[in-house]
């Protein structure tokens, strides 16, 4: 499964079925671009999870919605409800373990 780059009116639609990872990440940040790849890679690897990529500075509101205050921020929603959030860069193994 590819990632979704999310646009605002998408948002709550996309998040309100099955479970959804988004990386909340800023095209400035340093450690967003250095996740940015492990993202794709694990994407085509677990098919049982949507990956969404929503950029901060376009849509602060729903980062603020969210408590999202560093990126990258990773936040796992099932049916539309937070379960774990996680701040900052994700190897491989890790991001596999936080999706569960």
């Amino acid at each position: 499964m590819s990632v979704i780059h999310l646009e605002k009116e998408d948002f709550n639609d996309v998040i309100s079925k099955g479970k959804v990872i988004v990386d909340f990440f800023a095209t400035w940040c340093g450690p967003c671009k250095m996740l940015g790849p492990v993202f794709e890679k694990v994407s085509e690897e677990v098919n049982d999870v949507k990956f969404v990529k929503l950029d901060v500075d376009k849509f602060n509101d729903i980062a603020r919605q969210y408590g999202v205050m560093s990126v990258p921020t990773l936040i796992l929603f099932e049916n539309g409800k937070e379960i774990r959030k996680e701040i900052g860069f994700m190897s491989e193994d890790k991001l596999k373990d936080f999706i569960g």
